[in-house]
């Protein structure tokens, strides 16, 4: 597995929106750093739902970009998703909480998945596009930083599974903002997930 495309986005107007975009993400040929807090020079406009230390970099696999362009019958460039990161050869619906990517010193652990929201629907051009996205149980994923370090397109990926537990990106998807069950709720605990997901299971609701 390689890393196929590093992006990067600035803030950006919306059209009839006061708040400002990063979606809007460019593949670079640079070598960049990703820290703690994400990639460096990325723009994270609306810190209430998105960057942050649990979800400090965004990942697609290009086999679910791949995917998306035969469902939507249209290319889908890289970056059109908000990813910052494309890795070659992998398919979205194998992920789980906890699986780990080595790329170069970078070492990313994954936290939750993307919930797509209008801003996404605005950038695809479809008003119902966040439903198609959900429907499609195929999402990218979030990821915290454990060790910083330089990527470029062409770094080598090594993908370690979460030997645990493992609950998939498109199952976590399918229980955000539902009230879950006590087993459920015990097995959220037995995995790294995202700190706002820990911190919503005692009130018995899932929400990340």
């Amino acid at each position: 597995m390689r890393v196929m495309t590093v992006c990067v986005g600035k803030a950006e107007a919306r059209p009839g929106k006061k708040m400002k975009t990063g979606i809007n993400k460019h593949a670079t040929s640079s070598a960049m750093l990703f820290g703690f807090d994400g990639l460096d020079g990325d723009a994270v406009c609306n810190r209430k739902y998105h960057g942050g230390p649990e979800q400090a970099v965004y990942v697609e696999g290009n086999l679910t970009r791949l995917w998306w362009e035969e469902e939507l019958g249209r290319p889908v460039a890289h970056g059109v998703l908000g990813e910052n990161l494309c890795l070659e050869g992998l398919d979205n619906r194998t992920v789980a909480v906890g699986d780990r990517f080595t790329i170069g010193e970078l070492l990313l652990e994954v936290t939750a998945p993307r919930m797509p929201c209008r801003t996404l629907n605005d950038k695809m051009g479809d008003p119902g596009f966040a439903k198609r996205y959900i429907k499609a149980a195929r999402p990218g994923f979030y990821c915290r930083v454990l060790r910083p370090g330089l990527v470029e397109a062409g770094t080598v990926v090594k993908y370690q599974p979460f030997q645990g537990e493992r609950v998939l990106m498109s199952e976590m998807m399918g229980h955000h903002g539902k009230k879950a069950s006590t087993d459920l709720i015990e097995r959220y605990r037995t995995v790294p997930v995202h700190a706002k997901l820990r911190a919503s299971l005692s009130t018995g609701t899932v929400k990340f």
